[in-house]
């Protein structure tokens, strides 16, 4: 690989443009680009399937099944995160419809772990408890506005990715946002203690 695409390369949301040429070169045999390709979406589809499914195994499978769509796709669109989150958001639903339930209702997980050598037990224990106070908040919400919020939040899509992923109107997205945002506002426990 070249040494400018490495430079470029630092998440997955800012490379989007080369990654239909990362698909190709490792369609074409180049394990480089499929180890670039891992590394760039591996841990976020795994963050975002088990926000649907909630066991880690589960997301595991799901994450193959993704990339094994992914490849065997005839192309790739220029457009490859919301693709890719598109791909995954329906083999989350085809695996819960195919379990008879949803497990959307669970606490996010986060790519920002907490490491235990630089912060005191007191400090994690205190955003613990908040994590867990904002994940109550959110399981209370309305499905829709829960997606959108995990889409926007989490997983870092813009407007225009998560109406493609959710294959609705920009507006429609803006409005869950705005509804949701100002639902989990309206809270004051979030300010208790903090």
């Amino acid at each position: 690989m070249a040494a400018r695409e490495e430079s470029t390369v630092t998440r997955a949301g800012q490379c989007a443009d080369m990654t239909p040429s990362l698909v190709a070169r490792l369609r074409a045999g180049d394990n480089g680009a499929g180890t670039l390709l891992e590394q760039l979406y591996r841990q976020p589809m795994l963050r975002f399937c088990w926000g649907y499914l909630g066991r880690a195994e589960d997301a595991e499978d799901m994450v193959q099944e993704i990339f094994y769509k992914v490849l065997a796709s005839a192309e790739v669109p220029d457009n490859f995160r919301a693709w890719l989150y598109r791909i995954a958001r329906n083999v989350c639903l085809n695996a819960l419809r195919s379990r008879g339930r949803r497990r959307d209702a669970l606490v996010l997980p986060s790519d920002s772990r907490i490491a235990g050598d630089t912060t005191g037990d007191l400090t994690r224990l205190v955003k613990a408890e908040f994590r867990s106070r904002i994940g109550h908040l959110l399981a209370a919400l309305p499905a829709e506005q829960r997606e959108a919020l995990r889409l926007r939040y989490v997983e870092g899509l813009s407007r225009a990715e998560i109406a493609y992923v959710l294959e609705l109107p920009e507006a429609a997205v803006k409005t869950r946002l705005f509804e949701g945002l100002k639902k989990l506002r309206e809270h004051t426990s979030l300010l208790d203690d903090h």
